[in-house]
């Protein structure tokens, strides 16, 4: 029989039963099966980027034919809700205290079990703000597998849109950071805040400028945004099949 390759969806949900006190809503995995961003909820600022990841859900079901609930949700990381979720936002804008023990095991068990975090920092820190709080906590979260510099070949700039580069509102740095579970990337950092470049106003206009590349970046982080979704809906990806018919065809 032929082997059909696996959902980071599909594993949460089956690995589920495994751990403690998961959600009752389990069985009806997320709501039927639409894509919608997680948010980690934190001790700082962590919801300053809201209505740019109802954007990115917005722009993947316009761009590819993933089916999304144009919403984020917010939950505590302690929470077992969140094996609900294959994709997981952590941003903030400043330093944030230390996660909770109870925290920092749950996190450790929902990457384990396939999920992926996203993180972003909202204030382009390097060494200080958001960005030691992050590090610090990822050092925690998975001591073995330190976050270093994502190959430029790595499968995520290619998991849809072909990218060389991984720009946000800012581009402090030109590739994010990954900290992997195999060959599985787990957590993917980017100190570029990235989420700033897809926020918009309720009237319907992006609420930061973007630099220095202004909107030809934005439309690549919103790339970048689509290739972090489509590789948390899967696995993995082969690296000489990449484009998932059933996924990536447009929707007309």
């Amino acid at each position: 029989m032929p082997v059909r390759s696996l959902s980071r969806r599909s594993l949460l949900f089956a690995t589920s039963a495994l751990v403690p006190l998961l959600s009752r809503r389990a069985a009806a995995f997320g709501e039927k099966s639409r894509f919608i961003p997680a948010v980690a909820r934190h001790g700082g600022r962590w919801d300053g980027r809201l209505s740019g990841l109802r954007r990115l859900a917005w722009e993947l079901q316009r761009r590819t034919s993933v089916e999304v609930v144009p919403d984020a949700r917010p939950f505590a990381l302690s929470s077992p809700d969140l094996f609900e979720y294959p994709f997981l936002y952590f941003g903030g804008d400043g330093a944030f205290p230390p996660l909770t023990d109870a925290e920092v095991t749950n996190l450790r068990r929902y990457l384990t079990y396939g999920g992926f975090v996203f993180g972003d920092a909202n204030d382009g820190s390097d060494g200080d703000g958001f960005d030691a709080s992050f590090r610090r906590e990822m050092a925690r979260v998975l001591p073995q597998n330190p976050l270093k510099e994502t190959p430029g070949t790595h499968v995520v700039f290619k998991s849809f849109f072909l990218l060389d580069a991984a720009p946000g509102r800012l581009l402090h740095k030109p590739l994010p950071l990954v900290a992997t579970l195999g060959k599985r990337a787990a957590v993917i950092y980017s100190q570029n805040d990235v989420a700033g470049a897809w926020s918009r106003s309720e009237s319907g206009d992006y609420e930061f400028d973007v630099t220095p590349g202004g909107e030809p970046q934005r439309e690549l982080a919103i790339r970048l945004g689509i290739n972090l979704c489509m590789y948390a809906l899967c696995l993995d990806y082969k690296d000489d099949a990449v484009h998932l018919p059933l996924i990536l065809n447009k929707r007309r």
